[in-house]
């Protein structure tokens, strides 16, 4: 490497190349791995989302126990967060002072074609994804970090031109000869 010129050392005074930031978060690099997230900001997002939730509730928290707007709060934050899918159950606001990001990575559509066994890896479900043969309801979805709520994962199924669920057709004998 050659000698660095006298303004590129002054640059590089404040700037440490060997100890990053971000280097002691190992569990973000496990998550983005663990459920295929192919854009590091969207981390970023679901964690300021969860950073988000927690500051409110401890908001809620300081309303006294028996007031109604309290009540109303914690109820609707419950149920938003349960038709969302990123709580298992509406009973306490416990479960969501300490919300994990993996809760908001859990509802990605490729996670969710996984859980329906439409894939087998998060990986495989990003393709299919990608190249269109997924749709919920009748819009074919291309895009992978889409969040699914528990109303949407009902009307998952193959896109209706997907080479896919004609060939599942198929080896099923379901497949209508007047079908293209």
């Amino acid at each position: 490497m050659r000698k660095l010129k006298f303004h590129e050392k002054k640059l590089l005074k404040r700037v440490d190349l060997y100890n990053w930031k971000k280097e002691q978060d190992h569990r973000e690099v496990a998550i983005i791995k663990k459920y295929h997230l192919q854009n590091r900001d969207d981390y970023d997002k679901y964690n300021r989302l969860c950073g988000h939730v927690t500051s409110l509730i401890s908001k809620i928290k300081l309303i006294s126990n028996q007031d109604p707007f309290r009540i109303k709060l914690i109820e609707q934050l419950l149920e938003k967060l349960y038709n969302m899918g990123i709580i298992n159950t509406k009973e306490s606001i416990e479960q969501c002072e300490k919300l994990p990001v993996s809760s908001f990575c859990r509802r990605r559509l490729p996670i969710i074609l996984c859980k329906l066994k439409l894939a087998q890896t998060p990986k495989e479900a990003c393709t299919y994804i990608e190249q269109g043969h997924i749709r919920i309801g009748p819009k074919i979805i291309t895009d992978s970090a889409l969040l699914v709520t528990r109303s949407m994962e009902d009307h998952i199924t193959w896109a209706d031109q997907s080479k896919i669920k004609q060939r599942i057709s198929e080896y099923n004998n379901e497949r209508d000869d007047y079908e293209g």
